[in-house]
């Protein structure tokens, strides 16, 4: 495959960049990949194996369940994806980093003639994407870098399961499963936005519908309760990272000084802490987020989440549009991805459910103010972009949030 062709294969790893880094990252990331393409083995080839893992075995006939499901009921693309296992021996399979300016939620966004741009960039070695980060922080950027267990290439590979991933729960598993594929239906270039939006908006209703027919089969409702209890966690969780995210937009709008600012930023990440410390007692000290908080947090923790939910209830209400038929569904948000940037960012804000201004549950706190712990800050009062609606919270998708990314 030319070398053009792979770069465009692998940008929703993370990985773009000016082309005056050059040939360095491009290199990484094309071996990187392909070391990873290296290690896959057919999985009913290792399910043929006597010596095989029970618990390997069993997830892996799950992941063939699955992959089936995504063809057969959700109008996925039925290839090579998801057939063929690979073992990396690492936590993660990329690792991508996120960068703000200090007083700013602003992403970063590095871009290279294939694939558009992006407003992360991954690296397969830990080391690498450290050493990256450290450079954004000497040069006065905040810089967070994140774990992520997979990544899609757009079609150009058959993407394998991964050890990063396959012993996720079982709802996870599926969930990233049509996630990724929903990528091969569609990817618009240089809109991340966009793109992720539409992929989370696919993997929520493909696993909506593989939940019920697992329960169908089974009469037995464990999984979907099991699912439910772990949804709601992350739900409560991206909400209150988008709640302060409001907090600091409305603290970085506002006409305060520099100094002043920084005064409301420290306070606003130390009422966060607060607040999950509290949300963990609601849960009966379920910890699975922790390492989330484990690197000092930074702007780009927080701007990092909207990439993928901004436009999720929009893709959602467009489904509905459709009567809930995925090809239509397909088609249509095709038709949205062809249009130039601004009309389609028009029409997915005309699509998405209004939210009220003001919640029982709180107000924004004013610039300058920390919301007090317990209180619900609502980003839907902060100042956005014209171009984008003020949405609820949505389920993200897993390559940017799940307990068991390891932040």
């Amino acid at each position: 495959m030319a070398a053009s062709a792979l770069l465009a294969s692998l940008v929703s790893l993370g990985g773009c960049s000016a082309w005056s880094d050059g040939p360095g990252y491009y290199w990484q990331s094309m071996a990187g990949h392909l070391a990873v393409m290296r290690e896959a083995r057919p999985i009913r080839e290792l399910l043929a194996q006597p010596g095989i893992d029970p618990a390997l075995r069993h997830k892996l006939e799950q992941v063939i369940e699955i992959r089936r499901f995504a063809s057969a009921e959700l109008a996925l693309p039925a290839n090579g994806s998801y057939t063929e296992y690979a073992d990396l021996k690492r936590p993660f399979v990329v690792w991508n980093v996120f960068a703000t300016p200090e007083l700013s939620m602003k992403l970063q966004e590095w871009c290279f003639p294939v694939a558009g741009c992006v407003t992360y960039r991954g690296y397969y070695d830990r080391q690498d994407a450290e050493r990256f980060a450290a450079k954004l922080r000497a040069e006065g950027f905040e810089a967070f870098v994140r774990g992520v267990p997979a990544y899609s290439t757009l079609g150009w590979f058959d993407d394998p399961v991964l050890n990063t991933f396959v012993r996720y729960h079982d709802g996870e598993l599926a969930r990233l499963v049509f996630h990724e594929l929903a990528h091969q239906v569609l990817y618009v270039k240089g809109d991340s936005t966009f793109n992720e939006s539409f992929a989370t908006a696919v993997e929520q209703a493909g696993l909506e519908r593989w939940l019920a027919a697992r329960e169908a089969a089974s009469r037995d409702p464990a999984l979907r309760s099991e699912w439910q209890r772990f949804a709601e966690r992350r739900e409560q969780f991206l909400a209150l990272l988008k709640r302060y995210r409001g907090a600091l937009e409305a603290a970085y709008a506002s006409p305060a000084s520099d100094d002043e600012k920084r005064a409301s930023k420290r306070e606003i990440f130390a009422s966060l802490r607060r607040d999950y410390v509290a949300l963990k007692e609601q849960w009966g000290g379920y910890a699975g987020y922790d390492r989330w908080f484990a690197q000092p947090l930074t702007n780009a923790h927080l701007a990092s989440v909207a990439t993928y939910t901004e436009q999720v209830p929009a893709f959602r209400a467009l489904l509905a549009q459709q009567g809930d038929d995925l090809p239509a569904f397909y088609a249509a948000a095709r038709r949205l991805g062809e249009l130039p940037k601004a009309d389609r960012e028009r029409a997915l804000a005309a699509l998405a459910p209004q939210v009220p201004l003001m919640s029982q549950a709180g107000q924004t706190p004013q610039a300058g103010q920390t919301p007090q712990a317990g209180q619900t800050p609502q980003a839907a009062q902060v100042q956005r972009p014209a171009s984008l609606p003020a949405a609820p919270p949505a389920t993200p998708a897993l390559t940017l949030l799940s307990p068991k990314l390891g932040r």
